[in-house]
């Protein structure tokens, strides 16, 4: 009778209680590790947003030292039919910030067209945008080549070094002779753009002569 009594209790199943502080466990453990998996997930996430912001601020930058230090003293056709823009503009009462003509234009295709080209940076509701036009005299039928650079931009700035060495917001200078200010170029550009989350980031380029 004892041997049958002691193969009966080693036989039996577990007990309620057993079962679920077993089931209490597993939830524990189970919930432990989808907070890891989630909050892995989200700094994975942070992490290629920031990666992106970078890689869109890196774009930007590049092309405006691009732009900025293949400055060409080519004035332009106003579409409105008013005189000529000169080749740098930077007026407040503009939609961009900026309005420039700049050579080394990449021509792959092989097209027959100059290598000069007609650019413009504004902001629009936060996002750094350039502009650029397929002909350097457009009218008001030549719709730009719109493309987005940098979101959550909050200032964009543009400060122009003159030949007094004094720091100009406007250009061309203000006083100059108009055929001469059509095609002056300064001897630098400050570019400042202030980012959500990034802060302040100011960028100094040199014209060419």
């Amino acid at each position: 009778m004892t041997h049958l009594r002691s193969h009966r209790l080693v036989q039996r199943g577990f007990t309620l209680i057993e079962l679920l502080v077993a089931v209490v466990i597993f939830a524990i453990l189970a919930a432990a590790g989808y907070a890891a998996l989630n909050n892995s997930m989200r700094f994975r996430e942070v992490t290629d947003q920031s990666i992106l912001k970078l890689h869109e601020l890196q774009t930007a930058v590049r092309l405006l030292g691009q732009d900025f230090q293949e400055l060409a003293p080519r004035p332009v056709r106003d579409p409105l039919g008013g005189p000529n823009q000169p080749a740098l503009l930077a007026d407040a009462r503009n939609a961009y910030v900026v309005l420039l003509t700049r050579a080394g234009w990449a021509n792959n295709a092989g097209v027959q067209r100059p290598g000069l080209q007609r650019v413009g940076y504004l902001l629009d509701n936060g996002t750094l945008r350039r502009d650029s036009w397929t002909v350097l005299d457009a009218t008001q039928s030549n719709e730009p080549v719109r493309r987005e650079l940098l979101r959550s931009v909050k200032r964009f700035e543009i400060r122009y070094l003159g030949n007094g060495r004094e720091w100009l917001t406007q250009w061309p200078a203000p006083g100059g002779q108009p055929a001469q200010s059509e095609r002056a170029m300064p001897i630098a550009v400050e570019v400042t753009l202030e980012i959500d989350g990034w802060g302040v980031i100011t960028r100094l380029f040199e014209v060419p002569g």
